[in-house]
């Protein structure tokens, strides 16, 4: 094995990248062939999105159906590995349409950035005098960014609080803006360091992190959904629950995610598998996603379910979530990438909101979709029969063959490589 000490590796060009990287990891011509083929992204337009690339990694791009969301019908475009996940939502977002589909609604997009104050002499005095000149602060941070004052954005607020750490007092200051359409990173932390070297004067410490946070709670949304018995009922296709069962079953399976964080944590797992296949599809920070949500869930003081689930008056089950989505239609890879622009095209939005709220609803239907499966059949036998179609390929099958060979390890609940390799032969001998 070589070193993987190199100097201006990305200083080099595409081809003497490859050439390094082959005999580091003793690549073969065709490995190399398939790195060279950047799919709908050039490399050119990679390599200015981030640094060193060789390649790209493409994930299957799937469409969910069914999806109705405020009252628009829309395809939604999911970027993902996972098998069911699609499927899933398509399925719940059906079930949900006899009641009209889904209600979603976003509040306004205000991110939060902050500054860390260190070495205070009095910290009660340095959030006072922060407060008091929290106007002059305001402007000051909106001097950083016009175009988002101009379109309505900008910093609306100041808040500050002292903490007590091991390394002594500290003063978090929040930054509060309104970043319209973009997720808001840049603008959030450029305004943070414009407003830092003031707050050290009125503080009489010194900044340290001047960042936004992730935990978006002044950025969130709400979707609900009503899930009708009849529409539960007539999902199965072998009739062996009546629609009240099934929804006795679901609220069992909440209620567990509700009061237990083993269970809430791949509940809300499943939430993500939704919501973060459609943010990947549309150039999303999927990652600040995910750690807003799972410190969302955790704000109460214990980690519990992002979703929620009842009854109506006519024993109906009602799904909600809340949860923060922050998301953006200016900048990043929604900008860059070419088909996280086809993606959002599809989507039919206009809006940070919009895109938010379809979000929220898919997190939302791919969670029910999760539940029923769970307190019902067992999630295996939906998620095997699509699974055993990957292990199939990887066994060798192709064409019909694959659909074959699924279909029969999904049967037995065989679902192994060798067991596909074995019904491979057998094909092959027929």
């Amino acid at each position: 094995m070589g070193s993987s000490e190199i100097s201006g590796f990305y200083k080099k060009s595409l081809e003497e990248r490859l050439s390094i990287v082959r005999e580091f990891a003793k690549l073969d011509e065709a490995e190399i062939e398939l790195l060279k083929k950047f799919g709908a992204m050039d490399f050119e337009t990679a390599n200015r999105m981030v640094e060193n690339v060789v390649s790209t990694q493409q994930l299957p791009l799937g469409i969910a159906t069914n999806f109705r969301v405020n009252g628009k019908d829309c395809l939604v475009p999911m970027a993902l590995e996972e098998p069911s996940v699609v499927a899933a939502a398509s399925k719940a977002a059906g079930i949900a349409r006899e009641k009209g589909g889904f209600s979603a609604e976003a509040t306004p997009p205000i991110m939060v950035g902050q500054v860390q104050l260190v070495h205070l002499k009095e910290a009660k005095r340095a959030v006072k005098e922060i407060e008091r000149n929290a106007g002059r602060l305001v402007d000051l941070a909106n001097q950083a960014d016009p175009v988002l004052v101009k379109f309505g954005g900008g910093a609306k607020k100041i808040e500050s609080r002292a903490i007590e750490t091991k390394r002594g007092k500290m003063v978090i200051v929040h930054l509060l803006v309104d970043v319209k359409d973009a997720m808001g990173a840049n603008a959030v932390n450029t305004m943070c360091e414009t407003i830092a070297p003031e707050l050290e004067k009125l503080s009489g410490g010194e900044a340290r992190l001047r960042i936004i946070s992730n935990l978006a709670v002044y950025r969130t949304v709400k979707a609900k959904a009503t899930f009708s018995k009849k529409a539960l009922e007539e999902s199965f296709k072998e009739g062996a629950l009546k629609g009240e069962e099934i929804i006795e079953h679901i609220l069992d399976a909440y209620h567990f995610a509700a009061n237990d964080a083993f269970r809430a944590c791949t509940h809300n797992k499943g939430i993500m598998n939704g919501i973060d296949a459609v943010a990947i599809a549309t150039g999303q920070d999927f990652r600040a996603l995910e750690a807003g949500a799972h410190a969302f869930a955790s704000l109460k003081g214990k980690y519990t379910a992002l979703t929620s689930y009842s009854k109506d008056r006519e024993g109906n089950l009602v799904g909600e979530i809340e949860m923060p989505i922050a998301v953006g239609l200016v900048g990043g890879a929604v900008k860059t990438s070419p088909v996280a622009k086809i993606a959002v095209k599809i989507l039919g939005i206009k809006t940070a909101s919009e895109l938010a709220e379809i979000m929220a609803a898919v997190g939302l239907a791919q969670n029910f979709a999760a539940l029923r499966a769970l307190a019902t059949e067992g999630i295996q036998k939906g998620h095997m029969r699509l699974h055993a179609k990957n292990i199939a390929v990887m066994a060798g099958a192709k064409g019909k063959e694959i659909d074959e060979i699924a279909e029969k390890m999904a049967s037995e609940r065989n679902v192994r490589v060798d067991r596909a390799k074995e019904l491979l032969k057998e094909f092959g001998e027929k």
